[in-house]
């Protein structure tokens, strides 16, 4: 709590303050009375006056000597009540600055419970619009169902396969939310790659487009571009937000493209999903279908990290094998793209690597010894740590 400020120091009083404008001051008058301090006589001018001073000078000890009495008890009643008068003013004081410290603590306290309130109902309003989403999705993958359930042929087994799909769909959707980040985190980190998609000889293609945020990127930067999803949920949420996307496979969709027709062909976290023939294949489906000039950029978690490649990476049940950047880099150079450049991704943030070790706060006989652990501890912290993601950008 922050002290109250000193009151400055009192002047001495002197008879001055009581002659011409007597003072207002209470301590003032309690030494003038707690002293017995006598007024002077008062001057007259000409010789006549130095005459009534000394009269009066030479009478004043005859008149106060029968009055001493009475003039103790006055002196004594002055006293008393001046201090009655002092004690309630201070005490009006403290009171005042007590109140004064109450109103404001008071304050302060409304505040912080406005501002924790404003942070919860916040929180609130982000649960329940996500819970309103869920709610809309579930409700139109029930409605498809239902619709493929009505048009569907007595004893088929198409209708059984919507529902299971649907559940499916709302499973990975959820899987999505919950563990590979917000939209706004993953809008910021596709933002890295801009610089590789402007100013294109075409427009670009999202392989497995999700739930759009590369899509919102590009259409915001006035870069032409689509996408296309193998869920029928992640194509609506899309379409929703005024995205061109279609359902389809990512291979057909390759295939059916004319020969140089892009300008570039974007995949985030897609290809760890793919076995490595298959990858083999999107890579050089690709190269056909890009202008020259033309971009790929694929985007998928980084197995050089033993957390990732480990732990993180299993997280996902759909993924079939980590992509080591070697050789994807060397699939991109076989299908001819020149020149092909390897982005590390997202490092963990520093409270979750190895610590290490403060040379400077070390005597000088031990810094040696701990600058080769401090050495140490950054090969093994890069081995299992390092970047979470990479991304792979390749040049027709």
């Amino acid at each position: 709590m922050d002290q109250e400020p000193k009151e400055p120091q009192r002047r001495p009083p002197t008879l001055d303050d009581f002659l011409v404008e007597p003072t207002r001051d209470l301590h003032d008058w309690q030494w003038l009375w707690r002293g017995d301090h006598q007024f002077p006589v008062r001057s007259h001018r000409g010789f006549l006056g130095r005459l009534v001073v000394l009269f009066k000078r030479l009478v004043r000890p005859l008149v106060q000597t029968p009055q001493n009495e009475l003039w103790d008890r006055q002196r004594t009643f002055n006293l008393i009540l001046l201090e009655h008068l002092i004690c309630n003013e201070e005490h009006r004081g403290d009171h005042r600055r007590r109140l004064e410290y109450l109103e404001a603590l008071d304050a302060e306290g409304i505040q912080e419970i406005m501002r924790h309130n404003d942070a919860l109902f916040a929180r609130a309003d982000q649960k329940v619009d996500r819970y309103r989403r869920e709610v809309r999705d579930l409700l139109g993958s029930l409605g498809a169902a239902l619709a493929v359930v009505k048009s569907a042929e007595p004893g088929s087994s198409e209708a059984i396969e919507a529902v299971a799909r649907g559940h499916e769909e709302h499973g990975y959707l959820e899987l999505e939310r919950r563990y590979r980040g917000t939209e706004e985190e993953i809008r910021e980190r596709i933002s890295g790659y801009l610089p590789w998609l402007r100013n294109l000889p075409g427009p670009v293609l999202d392989l497995g487009c999700g739930r759009g945020e590369s899509l919102a990127l590009l259409r915001d930067q006035g870069i032409p571009a689509r996408g296309i999803d193998s869920s029928a949920r992640m194509v609506a949420l899309c379409r929703e937000r005024g995205l061109e996307a279609s359902e389809g496979d990512l291979f057909a969709t390759l295939k059916g493209l004319p020969e140089a027709s892009l300008g570039g062909i974007v995949s985030f976290h897609v290809i760890e999903h793919l076995p490595g023939a298959a990858l083999d294949r999107l890579v050089r489906l690709a190269y056909r279908a890009l202008k020259p000039g033309g971009v790929l950029i694929l985007e998928t978690p980084n197995p050089l990290s033993m957390i990732v490649a480990a732990r993180n990476f299993w997280l996902d049940p759909t993924h079939v094998r980590p992509v080591h950047p070697d050789s994807l880099k060397l699939m991109y150079e076989l299908a001819g793209f020149d020149p092909v450049e390897r982005l590390d991704l997202r490092p963990f943030p520093d409270p979750e690597r190895l610590p290490e070790i403060d040379l400077a706060k070390l005597p000088e006989e031990q810094r040696q010894l701990a600058d080769k652990v401090n050495r140490l501890r950054d090969r093994i912290d890069e081995l299992l740590f390092g970047f979470q993601d990479f991304g792979m950008v390749g040049r027709k």
